[in-house]
């Protein structure tokens, strides 16, 4: 079952001052488990975010992790990497575990399994020795030698790149091991610096090659996945892409896998294929096991809410927002959709991109008057379920019933603890979590 994080816990902190939100708000007092959890869950790592710098987020987790119980921090790496597609988090979490006596026995292990791009094995050093340069422990050897061999040829050969830590040094200060012949030969030519480079889009270009041409041959060969078409519609629109080989190509890929904030995102920089768009988002949720009875559901339009996710993404914390509310939309029996800002606005009944329209559009992005809001609701319902990022202005009741609090940042302090099922992150995996905890209070 998901793990889930429901809390009651009051509102001082441990030395008895009250806390509050960054807008005023009283907080809620949470341990050092659930802080971390908060921190890490929805952290684009060194990130700077609408309310606080990406150096304290980093910070407040590296104070975190020797305050957790070394299993629960392994459980929080790979939950974050597996389940809530955070990259770059675990490994600071790793990182951080094997600093400690009491918590490198889980380095090993976890680091190999959070390791899932062969980048991310030059990018743990470089998180490594960020404070300067010091010999790996055993602990890090071992795990970064095991997931090495998790690569072939293409993943080594595609993350190749010139920078502060390269691969062919991750493999000398390893020491791996080569498990077959053709694995012993992909590592001496990664050595040598012969390793052929592969056919992706990044180094087609590269090359001068005509940027029309390359996406073009891209799709009609069926060789871009789903996040690298998603990214680049911008980019082939304005090198004159064939529309119906785009078109083709959102048909044929695998979206099972795909969140709906990046169809959101997406279509904010590809307006003119927005139905292609839509009907592929629309694949990706099928499937989903409904929720039953009537929910409720509550998005933030506040002002912090129209940051970008990080200083380099172009998806912003209301993409993320929007896109749990389409895929909520989907799998809600009956449901009632609201915004909230200054006011409380209800939506008419939309889906797709005409409900993100009918978000974003509701009302002025201005302050979290969320107790307001509650306040204000008068629709009953079997669960209340809020997207934020938990910054409100004034203090927040208990919900009337089941409530979820959906936090989509990585703020210090937050509002949705006490009564609420408090949940981190932006992934399918919130939903799991309801019908975990329902089905749970039903046996």
């Amino acid at each position: 079952m998901a793990r889930l994080n429901v809390l009651k816990l009051g509102h001082l902190g441990v030395t008895g001052a009250a806390l509050c939100t960054h807008e005023g708000a009283p907080a809620a007092a949470i341990d050092a488990e659930a802080e971390l959890r908060r921190s890490v869950l929805a952290c684009l790592l060194w990130e700077d975010q609408f309310y606080e710098n990406g150096t304290t987020i980093a910070e407040r987790i590296a104070g975190l992790v020797p305050r957790v119980e070394a299993a629960k921090v392994a459980a929080l790496a790979v939950e974050a990497r597996e389940r809530m597609k955070v990259r770059h988090a675990p490994l600071l979490l790793v990182r951080e575990a094997a600093r400690y006596k009491t918590h490198r026995s889980i380095v090993a292990e976890t680091l190999e399994r959070v390791i899932q791009r062969a980048d991310e094995l030059a990018e743990f050093l470089a998180i490594y020795w960020k404070d300067g340069r010091q010999p790996l422990s055993a602990q890090v050897k071992k795990g970064l030698a095991a997931a090495f061999c998790k690569f072939d040829a293409y993943a080594l050969a595609k993350y190749n790149r010139d920078g502060i830590v390269k691969l062919r040094d991750v493999l000398f200060l390893t020491h791996a091991k080569p498990v077959t012949a053709e694995q012993a030969l992909t590592w001496r030519q990664l050595i040598e610096g012969t390793l052929p480079p592969p056919e992706t889009w990044e180094v087609r270009l590269s090359r001068g090659e005509q940027k029309r041409e390359v996406w073009e041959s891209l799709l009609i060969a069926n060789r871009l996945g789903a996040l690298a078409l998603l990214r680049n519609l911008r980019n082939m629109h304005q090198a004159g892409v064939e529309p119906e080989l785009v078109r083709h190509a959102l048909e044929a890929i695998r979206v099972d896998r795909v969140l709906p904030f990046r169809f959101v995102a997406a279509a904010r920089h590809a307006p003119q294929w927005e139905p292609w768009l839509e009907q592929a988002m629309f694949q990706s949720l099928h499937g989903q096991a409904p929720l039953g009875g009537r929910t409720v559901l509550l998005v933030d339009v506040s002002g912090s809410m129209d940051a970008p996710l990080g200083r380099r993404s172009e998806m912003h914390r209301v993409d993320a927002a929007a896109g749990l509310a389409v895929l909520l939309r989907e799998v809600a029996d009956k449901v009632s959709i609201y915004t909230f800002s200054n006011r409380l606005v209800r939506l008419p009944a939309r889906r797709g991109f005409a409900l993100r329209d009918a978000i974003v559009q509701s009302q002025p992005h201005g302050a979290t008057y969320l107790g307001r809001a509650l306040e204000e609701l008068r629709e009953s319902y079997d669960r209340l379920i809020v997207i934020t990022d938990e910054q409100s202005h004034d203090s927040v009741p208990a919900p009337r019933g089941r409530g979820y609090m959906i936090n989509v940042a990585s703020y210090r302090n937050g509002v949705g603890y006490g009564d609420w099922t408090h949940i981190d992150g932006w992934s399918e995996a919130v939903v799991e979590y309801i019908r975990s905890a329902e089905q749970e209070s039903q046996n």
